[in-house]
């Protein structure tokens, strides 16, 4: 018998999009993979244009025995512009959703990346979401979108979309100590986010001011991707924090795990998080993450490791705390590594899906 043929459309291939769908189809190589994806730029165009760059690519004869494709994914008009399509089982998964995405101002405010996102999961038999706060987010931001339409709307849409939904993380692989691995600088802490305003490093970079104004001993490894132009934030740090940096730079993948299992407190700021993989992977290495109570991290991490949402006092202080009388043990991640959650991964892409 042959491989149960799966297609994995991904119209966006950035970091965390690059790594899930890698690890789906390195962990299950019983499968039939073929990849479509698409580069992690040009959002706006990307969102909307995935079905016209794809448009020859899925022509015939090339028919899968499902589906698999990713929130940013035009799924609905795929199957319209495919026909041979309309029948094959799709799962679609949510890494983010648009309705709760923080706006910026080189952002788009129109609905079109929610309309996207509605339409591809109506078109959709199954979705997954990486996170009970992506689900509820999205499913509470449909319905605002459809109590802004004037007229016509259908009658229980959101009811459809909750019945063929479901919670199911992005694996992590967790960043085990090791016998012979760096002895743990609990004073090093960790930056490993995006370098963007979703992610707030303007708080951040506050923080990291006023703490070192108030005498505490810390270092600081500044990790994750930034832009070509360098943040201000990270200007500013640089320019103050010089001596205490020890790390400055998206690192490679070898390196960067070596630098958790060292680390001491990964830090947080964001106003955007839905499943938060850079911080799990952080706990997993026995770093201690200090996340804003907000966002996804309720669901991830205890009252302990959280403090209040964009208050910059009270993240120096919980930090202040944590660096002159020890920050508590790092949090079971477990249940999100691979290993546990391979069963149920392989159950949503099972011949039983269709």
């Amino acid at each position: 018998m042959s491989a149960r043929s799966l297609w994995l459309l991904s119209a966006y291939r950035a970091d965390s999009h690059a790594a899930w769908a890698d690890g789906l189809v390195a962990s299950f190589p019983e499968f039939g993979w073929q990849r479509f994806e698409l580069p992690g730029r040009h959002f706006a165009w990307r969102i909307r244009g995935n079905p016209l760059s794809w448009l020859d690519t899925l022509a015939e004869p090339q028919t899968p025995d499902a589906i698999v494709a990713t929130s940013m994914v035009d799924l609905a008009t795929i199957r319209g512009l495919h026909p041979r399509l309309s029948d094959v089982p799709c799962l679609l998964y949510f890494h983010e959703n648009q309705f709760a995405y923080p706006i910026s101002d080189a952002q788009t405010t129109s609905v079109e990346a929610q309309m996207v996102q509605l339409y591809s999961a109506l078109a959709a038999d199954r979705i997954l979401f990486n996170s009970s706060y992506n689900r509820t987010s999205f499913l509470a931001g449909v319905t605002t979108l459809l109590a802004r339409l004037p007229d016509q709307v259908p009658d229980r849409v959101v009811a459809r979309l909750s019945a063929k939904s479901g919670v199911l993380p992005v694996p992590i692989d967790p960043i085990r100590a090791t016998v012979a691995g760096p002895a743990r600088d609990p004073g090093l802490i960790v930056w490993n986010h995006r370098w963007d305003y979703d992610k707030a490093p303007e708080d951040f970079a506050e923080a990291m001011l006023r703490l070192a104004e108030r005498g505490a001993k810390f270092r600081l490894a500044l990790l994750g991707a930034r832009p070509h132009k360098t943040p201000a934030p990270l200007v500013l740090l640089r320019e103050r924090l010089a001596d205490r940096i020890v790390a400055d730079g998206r690192l490679p993948r070898v390196e960067y795990r070596e630098l958790l299992r060292s680390a001491g407190i990964a830090a947080s700021t964001a106003r955007h998080e839905f499943q938060g993989l850079g911080l799990l992977e952080a706990a997993s290495a026995g770093c201690v993450p200090l996340v804003p109570d907000a966002l996804v991290y309720p669901e991830v991490f205890a009252a302990e490791y959280r403090y209040p949402g964009g208050d910059i006092g009270a993240l120096v202080e919980r930090l202040q705390q944590w660096l002159d009388h020890g920050a508590p043990a790092a949090p079971d991640v477990s249940g999100f590594a691979r290993t546990a959650l391979q069963a149920r991964w392989r159950e949503e892409l099972s011949p039983q899906y269709s």
